[in-house]
């Protein structure tokens, strides 16, 4: 430290602050010599009573006074300094000079023999706090109206900021919530995609509760010894979310926050930062917490803060880890020559569904037909990815391998709602197990062939001889959307009621562009809507439904 930059703007200070602090006679020049020289560094005098947020530009110290207030011999003060980002030095500094220059200060008599005399003797500067690192460090000590404090803060590392709390007044509630003596986070339960965590009350929420809470920051990085910290990693990121709703502990979290409410009592909030997910829940005065929606085998770090609602200010327990449990193997089902499995899957839990085959034939086709919903189908050879993608209607894989290859598929619902689709796995090429398709599966109506009781339908066919069954069914307005949604593109007519059934037809035809039927319904009502459906049968029976077709009736004729 250079003493002389020291020195320079000590004795200015002190000045400064005795004539804030000391009220003595003065002629009106002195008195605006002093006024002047007071705003010209208020900014370097530390608030009582306020935290303040201060900016550190690497390898640059910065420094802050403090004087007692005016009367006061001596009292207790306490300072507490939180870095929000990387470790930094602070040092706390006393000035002690003689009464006999406070009285002179006091008088304006600025005696220029006097000042050098004081600023030679380094004595009267000494240290008497110093710290370097992270953590949030607080020192209490004993100050009299004699002393200059001096605070001095340096960062080495790069630009920062960090918090100052400076207190006098030891009578009156706290800034920041008190702790408990066990600072530590206990883990009292793992699961595969859930921890549960406990920790000891603090004292600020048995005393007051209403303006007390915990909140608890989960990630997949480190422990963070201050929210101030954790922040300013979600800020410096440089990533924006949707503006949905906003939940600020803080003035440095970034804006705006997206906000998932999970209860009246729960707050979470989930920042998305350059090194993964920090996700920032709140949950009132619980001392106990289960983190849900973890992932399997992963782990994780939890911090603690008990905060204050009134005063934004907070305090950290004892950071802690823990790694999930590994998720059990999934179950899988072996699959077997021509044999059809029809498979549910589950969309909320978004899990994969797994079926195994191994190859007895050089060349194998896998079949698939999607029942209800949408369905994500992955297939791998010996480990190795020979398809993956997203299936509708009816899709066939021809893969070409060795014998004794081993085929696993893995199926997913890529909907919330649960998904349908039959699987098969089969050598032989020349015995399909479902028939031959048209090129659309889609079901067409005639509006000006309507009349009040018939509709007239058309849908296409193939080159092969193939039968189609028409059924109908009598609905609602209000029923359109759910029995078109809900529809199983896999069962049959068996699952129809008798008196819905239409007819059975076959036809063919070689030229495809003439491979056209039409049918007239009729004995329909009027002003009614109906939906019809067509279902296809090849040589194995099993039927292929075209996409249903709701159509109305005329009212009037």
């Amino acid at each position: 430290m250079s003493w002389f930059w020291f020195y320079l703007p000590l004795h200015l200070v002190m000045a400064a602050c005795l004539c804030h602090s000391i009220k003595a006679p003065t002629t009106s020049s002195q008195q605006s010599f002093k006024t002047d020289l007071f705003n010209f560094y208020h900014s370097l005098i530390l608030a009582d009573g306020k935290e303040t947020t201060i900016h550190l530009l690497k390898d640059i110290p910065k420094r802050y006074y403090f004087v007692l207030e005016e009367g006061r011999a001596l009292a207790p003060f306490t300072i507490t300094v939180t870095p929000c980002d990387v470790p930094i030095e602070w040092s706390i500094l006393v000035h002690k000079a003689s009464a006999n220059f406070l009285g002179k200060a006091a008088r304006g008599d600025h005696d220029t023999h006097e000042v050098s005399k004081s600023q030679k003797a380094p004595s009267m500067v000494s240290t008497i706090f110093n710290y370097k690192g992270n953590s949030v460090e607080t020192y209490m000590g004993m100050s009299s109206h004699s002393a200059l404090y001096v605070l001095e803060f340096l960062s080495t590392e790069r630009d920062t900021h960090i918090t100052v709390y400076l207190t006098t007044d030891t009578t009156s509630g706290h800034l920041y919530p008190e702790l408990p003596m066990d600072l530590r986070i206990d883990v009292t339960g793992i699961g595969h995609t859930t921890v549960t965590l406990t920790w000891k009350h603090s004292p600020s929420v048995l005393q007051h509760r209403e303006n007390i809470q915990y909140c608890l920051l989960v990630n997949e990085k480190h422990n963070y010894k201050s929210l101030c910290a954790a922040e300013t990693a979600i800020r410096s990121s440089g990533m924006k979310l949707p503006p949905t709703l906003a939940l600020s502990l803080s003035p440095y979290l970034l804006e705006p926050q997206q906000v998932m409410i999970l209860s009246n009592s729960e707050l979470s909030i989930i920042n998305k930062v350059s090194s993964g997910e920090v996700r920032q829940i709140c949950m009132g005065t619980k001392n106990t917490y289960t983190v849900p929606n973890l992932s399997p085998s992963t782990q994780y770090y939890f911090d603690v803060f008990v905060v204050n609602l009134l005063t934004n200010a907070s305090a950290a327990y004892t950071g802690t880890f823990a790694r999930t449990l590994e998720e059990p193997e999934p179950k899988v089902t072996e699959l077997k020559d021509g044999k059809v499995i029809q498979v549910v899957l589950d969309g909320k839990k978004q899990k994969f569904y797994s079926l195994q085959y191994q190859a007895r034939h050089k060349k194998i086709q896998f079949t698939f037909q999607l029942c209800r919903g949408q369905v994500r189908v992955h297939i791998s050879k010996n480990g190795k990815t020979v398809a993956s993608e997203n299936i509708s209607g009816l899709r066939y894989f021809s893969l070409k391998g060795k014998l004794l290859d081993t085929y696993l598929v893995q199926l997913r619902s890529i909907e919330e709602s649960n998904s349908s689709v039959k699987v098969q796995v089969s050598p032989h090429f020349h015995k399909p197990l479902f028939p031959l398709l048209p090129e659309s599966l889609k079901i067409k109506s005639f509006s000006k062939l309507r009349t009040c009781n018939s509709v007239t339908i058309a849908w296409l066919g193939t080159q092969e001889e193939s039968k189609y069954c028409v059924y109908k069914k009598r609905i609602e307005e209000d029923q359109v959307w759910v029995e078109l949604q809900s529809a199983d593109r896999c069962s049959g007519p068996e699952s129809r009621h008798k008196s819905e059934k239409v007819l059975c037809k076959y036809f063919y035809d070689i030229n495809l562009q003439r491979a056209v039927t039409t049918e007239t319904i009729k004995g329909l009502d009027a002003g009614m809507l109906y939906l019809f459906d067509v279902y296809l049968f090849g040589p194995s029976g099993i039927p292929v439904r075209y996409h249903s077709k709701v159509v109305k009736t005329r009212k009037k004729c």
